[in-house]
This record gives structure tokens, C-alpha cells and sequence, in this order.
């Protein structure tokens, strides 16, 4: 039928009827007070004068605006439609006394209007529910253009499209290539609705038309197939039951969609399994897959494979962008292993305390009790921690490397003149002890040598003895320990003695530089050295700050300065305390300070064990230089044993 006549028990149509039935009009009586529906065709209402009451205005408008048309017949005295209608309401109006024709001709009108009414709804559901494919694609095209980590990404890929067909299961396979093989599919992703418990395993396949995922990535084309058990036989491709049957499920429908990227290449393939008729139906009985599986629709081949494409170039710039951050990342790496090569003995710090850091914040990212529980750290502010952490000391390319590996108070050429100094000295004292011996045979000839000789050589010992005493004074002096006391006064006296150089003229033991390097009282550096090897925090920063850091790593420049920062203000550069340190460089610092402690020996310090490492640490936190908070999570968590992985 083409049409549906709805009419009260007082309507009697008998003399229409037959014009009506040609005409592919279905009469339905209705009952009291009846019930007004559009039964998905052009439907009219006859409402004579007895069944007015029992339709109000406002049942009446639901009717027709859902695509129904009212034919009204008149009371004796109406020539027109009734006020309380409202013409709007009213197809066509009957008058009483009409006869078959006119009644014929008013229900041919209303079927007009309602086949156009019935369209006009028609058109307005279609266009809502194109809008709402539109939306759920624009919302999971936000989705997944916001989403940088790629196995995130897939996971997200895969239950997007599972959701958008009301499928029960779904894989995804991404196109790779190795190094002199062919490209190959590779089965990266797994979801099953009914059967969650199925265990994921990575396997390839080829991209040849042998199998369905294979066929679909080989053509590039969509393949819907509505029972995978009953293939056509005029088809290359097969479909492999060995899953099923090892887990107990049953593969029916399925839809197999490439993804292709901007340059329509083929970057995978995005398979959906069991489209069903209730999304939240399980798949558990040979029974359950008869009723609730269906087929996939073509305008669900259209919606998914607009998906697919979105998919593709969010898969495609997820790639690109690990691309770039191993690209950046080993650039880091480059870096940090040219500066250290500078400073040998520190080779690897950067990498541990990089380490140690990104393991404290972990820590403290799982804190359930403290002054820090409430801190989170995501994936990226990680990242950005473990750069800082690997850059902290790259601004020692700003150091002379002399100073940068100065082991001793004396640089190795200054120390080296200061030997041939004693040796040109001492060589010359001999040389006055023979030459005294030959000139007083020569004068006096034998008579009398013996005695002569006796005090010559007790002289020549004492000065040798105190050239030898000088030497060790200078050797002991330049060793980067604490200086014993009377040191600097025995210095500074040598410093008064005088020789005569090759030219005759007078020259000191040690010159005011050599004294004021040999009279440091710890460590190996004079002030001046101190000040440049701390100015590396300074060249560190300024160094970062001319890189283009991304929004995400935009904080590397400020938790790097201030990793030589202690909370009581003692620290260098800024003499920085309290908050104006942030957590992270708090981390940094005690996983800085702690391989400092335990590295392997230098030349300028040997190495402490952890014990004695972390009493040193306990002491500056007592000191309040160090988070006391976040070096209980460093010790509680044994973080300090990342600093040999």
C-alpha cells in the first residue's frame, strides 16, 4: 500500500472504498479515542463532527508534523474550517452533505501534503543523522589529531571504529618495511568485546591478495564481506579459522578498510569483526551469533573509510613526530657525549643523574603519603625532566677545558717547569760541588783534602737535602687535599730565595702565581677557577634558551639552571631558595650531588660508597640545602641504584 486512511466507527467510506483500494489507500478504523501514528507512509485522518473531540489541538500538530494530514468534514452549518482547528492543522475541509467525489478529491489532497510532509521529515532525519556522522567524525578526528603516542593512537584508531559500526571485535595491522625485505603487514592491535580474555600476539603477513587484511592493503580498496566462512569462490583470498577454532569464536562479518595517507600510500589496515544488531550483546553461544550478527552496510563502508583516512594521517604524523623526537633525542646524546668527552673522569654523569631524576619523580608520581602525594607527572613533563636532566651541564663548553680537567693546584705545564726548575737548580749545585773539589786541588794541591772535602760534601748534602725538602713541599702542596698548616708561610719562603738562571740573572724559587695556586687551602681551584667552572650553570642556561623548545619542553632551560641551588640560598648561581626552586630542579640536584659522591675516582677526589654518599646527603638535608621530603623518596625508593643501569 501506498497510503494509509485512518478513520473513526461513524466515518462510513464504503462508496469510496473501491476508489481507494485502486489507489493503494489501506483503511484502518480507529477506536476511542484512537490513537494518531504515521505508519511510515503518506497517512490522512478523516475527522468528521463526532470524533472532534476526542483529537485536541495539540494531538492533532503532533500528527501532522510527523508527516500525517487531517481531512475535516463539516457540522450542517460550517462552510468553513473551524476556528478551534486552526487552518494550519487542515489539509482539505469537507462540508457536510458532501458527496463521494468531494470527499475523494479533499483525501487526494492530503495524501499530497502528507507525502510531502512525509518527505520533508524524511529529509530532515537524514540530514540529522548526516550531521551527527559528521560530528561523531569531527570528534574523533579531534581525537585522534591530539593523540602523539602511537600505541595510544592505534588503540584509540581501533575502539573509534568498533564503536561507530557496533562491532564486537576488531584488529588494525600497520605497513613496515625492514631493511632488504619486502613490505610487509604487521598485526599490531587486537579488541574483543565478547572475549577480552584472548591473548594478543604480533604477527606479519604478506601484502599479496592471500588474505583478506593482505588483499585490502595490496588494492587499496574496502572489502565487506558478510559470512568470512562462506567466501565467494571466485575469490584470490582466504580466510584463516585457526583463531576461532582455538578460542572458540566465530568470525561472520566483517569489514576490512586500508588507511592511506596523505600520498595515498598504504600505511595499514583497519579490520572490524561482527557488526551487531545491540552494541552491548555478548557473543557467547553458536545462537548469539546468529541473531545479533549483520551485515556491514555501504554507508558504513563510507563512514569508516573516512575514518580510516583521518586515521592514516594521525598515524602518519605520530610516526613523524617519534621520528623527531628520536631524531632530537639522539642529538642530545651527541651533545652531551662531546661535552663530556671534554671531562673524562665525568663520562656518563649527564645519563645518570638523568636517570635518578626521572626515577625520583616516578617515585614520587606514586607517593600515597607526604608533602608531595598530590604531585603527578605525565609522559611528556618525564621527557622533559629527562632532557633537563642529560643537558644540565652542557654549558661546560663555555669552560676552558684546562680548568674543566685541572686535577691539581698547578697545571701540568707549570708543575713541569717548576721540576726542570729543581733539576736546573740542583744540577747546578753539583756542578758548584765538583767544581769547588777540582779548584782546591789545583790550589792547594793534596795536602789537607780530606778535611776540605769533609765539609764540602756535608754542605753540598744540606743543600741537596733542602732542594729535595722544596721539591716535596711543592708536590705535597699541590695535591688537592686540605693544606697542613705552615705550608703557605714555608711557600712564600721559597718564594724569597733566589738563583741564578743561565744569563746570570737572579730568579725566585717560586713565582707569586705558583704560590698563590700552591697555597689554596682545598681543592685545586683558586677562586677565579671556582667562579668559571660555576659560570657552566649560567652558559647551561643561556645555551637552552636559544633553542626552539616545543610547549611541551619549554621548562628544560629553568629546571637545568638551578641544579647547583641549594633551598637555604648557599647555592650558586642565583643564591636561589625555598620555592623559587622548582621540584624538579630539587630532584636533580640531590641525583647530581649523590654521582658526584659515587662515580668512579678522579683525578681531584676518589670515589665514596653509597653508605657514606648518603650520609653526606643526610647531613646537607639536615643543613637544609636539600628537599628533605623528596630525599626521603630518594632513599625509601632506592632510586640512587638507577645510577648503574
Amino acid at each position: 500500500m501506498k497510503y494509509t486512511l485512518l478513520h473513526s466507527s461513524t466515518f462510513t467510506p464504503e462508496a469510496i472504498s473501491g476508489a481507494l483500494a485502486a489507489e493503494g489507500v489501506a483503511m484502518q478504523p480507529l477506536g476511542s479515542p484512537g490513537e494518531l501514528a504515521v505508519a511510515g507512509v503518506p497517512t490522512a485522518l478523516v475527522l468528521d463532527p463526532s470524533s472532534r473531540a476526542l483529537y485536541t489541538p495539540e494531538r492533532l500538530r503532533s500528527f501532522v508534523s510527523s508527516g500525517g494530514a487531517v481531512v475535516a468534514i463539516g457540522l450542517p452549518d460550517e462552510q468553513d474550517v473551524p476556528e478551534e482547528l486552526a487552518d494550519d492543522l487542515v489539509a482539505a475541509f469537507v462540508p457536510h452533505g458532501h458527496g463521494p467525489r468531494q470527499m475523494l478529491v479533499a483525501l487526494r489532497a492530503a495524501y499530497r501534503e502528507a507525502a510531502a510532509r512525509a518527505e520533508t521529515a524524511r529529509a530532515r532525519q537524514e540530514a540529522a543523522f548526516r550531521t551527527r556522522e559528521i560530528k561523531e567524525l569531527t570528534r574523533i578526528g579531534m581525537a585522534l589529531s591530539t593523540e602523539r603516542d602511537l600505541d595510544t593512537l592505534l588503540e584509540l584508531i581501533l575502539t573509534q571504529a568498533q564503536q561507530v559500526t557496533g562491532s564486537d571485535a576488531g584488529s588494525l595491522y600497520l605497513v613496515e618495511t625492514l631493511e632488504g625485505e619486502e613490505r610487509q603487514l604487521r598485526f599490531k592491535l587486537s579488541q574483543n568485546m565478547s572475549r577480552p580474555d584472548i591473548p594478543f600476539v604480533e604477527y606479519t603477513i604478506a601484502i599479496d591478495t592471500a588474505s583478506i587484511a593482505g588483499y585490502a592493503a595490496a588494492t587499496c580498496e574496502p572489502l565487506v564481506t558478510d559470512d568470512v566462512y562462506f567466501l565467494p569462490p571466485d575469490v584470490d583470498y582466504t580466510f584463516n579459522r585457526s583463531f576461532d577454532e582455538k578460542y572458540g569464536y566465530r568470525s561472520k562479518s566483517m569489514l576490512t578498510i586500508p588507511m592511506r595517507d596523505h600520498k595515498d600510500q598504504v600505511i595499514g589496515v583497519v579490520q572490524v569483526i561482527n557488526r551487531k544488531r545491540h552494541g552491548e550483546a555478548k557473543l557467547e553461544t553458536p545462537e548469539d551469533f546468529d541473531a545479533e550478527v549483520i551485515p556491514y552496510t555501504h554507508r558504513l563502508v563510507e563512514l569508516v573509510s573516512a575514518m580510516a583516512g583521518q586515521a592514516a594521517v594521525s598515524i602518519e604524523n605520530s610516526q613523524l613526530y617519534q621520528d623527531i623526537e628520536r631524531l632530537f633525542e639522539g642529538f642530545v646524546k651527541a651533545s652531551v657525549t662531546a661535552i663530556e668527552q671534554r671531562d673524562p673522569p665525568t663520562f656518563g654523569h649527564s645519563g645518570r643523574v638523568a636517570a635518578m631524576t626521572v626515577a625520583l619523580a616516578e617515585t614520587v608520581d606514586r607517593a600515597t603519603d607526604g608533602a608531595y602525594s598530590h604531585m603527578r607527572f605525565s609522559r611528556q613533563e618525564l621527557r622533559e625532566l629527562q632532557y633537563a636532566g642529560l643537558l644540565h651541564d652542557f654549558g661546560k663548553v663555555g669552560v676552558r677545558e684546562q680548568v674543566l680537567v685541572k686535577a691539581k693546584k698547578l697545571y701540568p705545564p707549570d708543575l713541569a717547569l717548576i721540576r726542570q726548575r729543581f733539576a736546573f737548580i740542583r744540577r747546578t749545585a753539583e756542578s758548584e760541588f765538583h767544581r769547588s773539589r777540582a779548584d782546591y786541588l789545583l790550589r792547594n794541591g793534596p795536602g789537607g783534602y780530606g778535611e776540605f772535602i769533609a765539609g764540602l760534601d756535608a754542605d753540598h748534602r744540606r743543600k741537596t737535602d733542602e732542594l729535595d725538602q722544596f721539591m716535596r713541599l711543592v708536590l705535597d702542596s699541590n695535591e688537592p687535599t686540605l693544606l697542613p698548616e705552615g705550608s703557605v708561610n714555608n711557600l712564600h719562603e721559597y718564594a724569597e730565595q733566589f738563583y741564578e738562571d743561565l744569563e746570570g740573572r737572579e730568579q725566585p724559587y717560586l713565582t707569586d702565581d705558583e704560590v698563590r695556586f700552591l697555597s689554596i687551602r682545598k681543592g685545586s681551584l683558586d677562586e677565579a677557577e671556582r667562579l668559571e667552572i660555576e659560570s657552566h650553570v649560567t652558559h647551561t642556561y643561556r645555551f637552552l634558551l636559544q633553542i626552539p623548545w616545543t610547549k611541551e619542553l619549554q621548562s628544560i632551560p629553568a629546571i637545568a639552571y638551578g641544579h647547583h641551588e641549594k633551598l637555604n640560598g648557599s647555592g650558586y648561581p642565583r643564591k636561589a631558595s625555598g620555592d623559587l626552586i622548582p621540584i624538579q630542579t630539587r630532584m636533580m640536584t640531590i641525583a647530581d650531588i649523590y654521582d658526584a659522591l659515587t662515580a668512579a675516582d678522579r683525578p681531584y677526589k676518589r670515589a665514596v660508597p653509597t653508605d657514606r654518599a648518603l650520609a653526606i646527603l643526610t647531613d646537607e638535608t639536615g643543613a637544609g640545602q636539600l628537599d628533605p621530603e623528596l630525599f626521603r623518596l630518594f632513599v625509601e625508593g632506592r632510586v640512587f641504584e638507577h645510577a648503574s643501569d
